[in-house]
């Protein structure tokens, strides 16, 4: 089984396929030329899904059956919108995602949360989310004010878990119609007079599908873990070359993590231009920096927090995109990397997808 990956950049959409072994990618594109690619995913009908931006036409969210043909992408009419009375825009189609009743999920800028419980045709807001009482403390970070993670769990289909930045983590136990704040433990951000639960600026969430209790979230003010669903967070940052970053993969086979550090809040490089990345085989209580095939000197590139994606083969293979439209792949999960013969314009988003 090979692998497809598709790259959203600021300018277009890229497929890439790579043969069974992930030694060799071709790469096909770009779609939407011009235009902004912020995320995608694929259903369990194998029907893919991305997300668009244009500063002409706005966002939009386009599906096809497959990736065989990538001209003739079908927009969804009837996509997430705000209504013109919330006086609020949808800038950008965050993250797309399927929980394990079927609904799909879109976060978008500004923040909110859409469901589809018709495979994508129609979407409809999320309240509970969306009205939130502390709304009027949300505070946008440097990305916007963006809800763009979801994690779900697998053996709960009620129970969902929803990133914002720069307010924090959500987590609902009714599938939906009501939501709780989950930051407890992270220091606060951008303080709200009235709503003291907000401020935190969460940059990346995943879970552990087997006990799904177990979260890692890369947060503004660093790396943190929860074995109690989120209801608590403790910092877990031994042998990091740096507190700051984005994005965050699990591998669901092993529970091996990845990220990529990057140098303060206010730099966003990688520490001494080093270009790495870190793995931990023991849950985030420690981490080993993986750099073989990366660059070590000069590596003035940033990665955000939609561009590393794991395939959860074995081994896993690793793919991640940088802000100078570099790729670098890994076949052998994190141990060796390989630059991929391409150079693209600032990758946003990358997501692996299993090619039968």
């Amino acid at each position: 089984m090979g692998q497809i990956a598709i790259i959203g950049t600021d300018k277009g959409g890229f497929v890439l396929r790579a043969n069974r072994e992930r030694s060799s990618w071709a790469i096909e594109g770009p779609f939407f030329k011009g235009w902004k690619v912020t995320t995608s995913t694929r259903d369990a009908r194998g029907h893919f899904f991305v997300g668009t931006a244009s500063y002409v036409y706005g966002a939009a969210l386009h599906t096809r059956a497959d990736l065989a043909d990538l001209a003739d992408w079908k927009q969804i009419v009837d996509g997430p919108q705000w209504s013109a009375e919330s006086e609020r825009k949808l800038n950008q189609i965050w993250t797309l995602g399927q929980g394990p009743d079927g609904r799909l999920w879109a976060g978008v800028d500004q923040a909110g949360l859409f469901v589809s419980e018709d495979q994508g045709e129609t979407w409809r807001p999320v309240e509970g989310l969306n009205e939130h009482p502390t709304r009027a403390g949300w505070f946008p970070g440097a990305g916007g004010l963006c809800a763009h993670a979801l994690c779900f769990d697998p053996l709960n289909d009620q129970r969902i878990w929803c990133g914002i930045s720069a307010v924090g983590v959500f987590r609902t136990d009714d599938g939906g119609a009501t939501w709780s704040i989950k930051n407890e433990g992270i220091a606060i951000v951008n303080e709200d007079e009235e709503h003291k639960d907000v401020g935190r600026c969460v940059h990346g969430l995943t879970l552990d599908p087997e006990t799904p209790d177990h979260l890692w979230r890369r947060e503004h003010t660093g790396m943190f873990r929860s074995r109690d669903a989120g209801d608590t967070w403790e910092r877990i940052e031994n042998g990091l070359a740096s507190w700051f970053g984005f994005p965050i993969a699990l591998d669901r086979g092993t529970k091996e993590l990845y990220v990529i550090p990057l140098e303060s809040d206010e730099y966003r490089l990688p520490v001494e231009g080093k270009l790495g990345v870190y793995k931990s085989t023991d849950g985030g209580d420690s981490w080993q920096a993986k750099t073989r095939g990366l660059p070590q000197e000069h590596a003035w590139t940033g990665v955000l927090r939609g561009a590393l994606d794991v395939d959860h083969a074995a081994p896993c293979g690793v793919l991640f995109g940088t802000t100078s439209g570099e790729l670098y792949s890994s076949n052998d999960a994190g141990e060796s990397w390989s630059r991929l013969p391409c150079s693209l314009p600032r990758i946003m988003s990358v997501r692996l997808y299993a090619d039968a």
